[in-house]
């Protein structure tokens, strides 16, 4: 068929039968892993603040969504933060039923915009918006450079 015949069988354009894999490489960037490699290297948890704005963000970025700006100086914004919102997870990401209920919270850090999500290692009854918790790093030689450095955020 040429592109000026009309297709009398709009299905065949519409729909995939079957499988279609799709592997992928997903990069950090300059930003992602500089973070991660101090997360790693030193146990600290990074973010970028911009020097036009002020504005401390988490994770941090090259350039500032609000200004443009280059980001500027990269701190130490610690490991306490509090949960600003939460989910509880009964099923595993394979649809199986977990033995343990797993608590996932979004963790804000102060006088920081944005946060992390990660595990709350708590009973979920316990798990309050707004509760103090603090970041526990894996063991220096079991870091390898991803946000699974940071074993859980527990209550303290």
């Amino acid at each position: 068929m040429t592109f000026l015949e009309r297709s009398r069988e709009p299905e065949a354009h519409k729909h995939w039968y079957g499988d279609m894999e799709a592997s992928y490489v997903y990069s950090t960037g300059i930003a992602g892993e500089r973070f991660f490699s101090t997360l790693r290297d030193k146990g600290k948890i990074l973010g970028a603040t911009c020097p036009k704005c002020k504005k401390t963000v988490l994770p941090p970025r090259m350039y500032c969504e609000v200004c443009f700006s280059e980001m500027g100086d990269w701190v130490d914004v610690g490991k306490e933060g509090r949960v600003d919102t939460f989910s509880i997870a009964q099923v595993g990401v394979g649809g199986e039923p977990l033995e343990e209920p797993v608590v996932y919270g979004l963790i804000r850090f102060p006088k920081v915009e944005g946060g992390l999500v990660h595990i709350i290692a708590a009973k979920p009854e316990k798990v309050k918006i707004g509760m103090k918790v603090k970041a526990k790093l894996r063991p220096r030689k079991e870091r390898s450079g991803s946000i699974l450095d940071i074993e859980s955020f527990k209550p303290h």
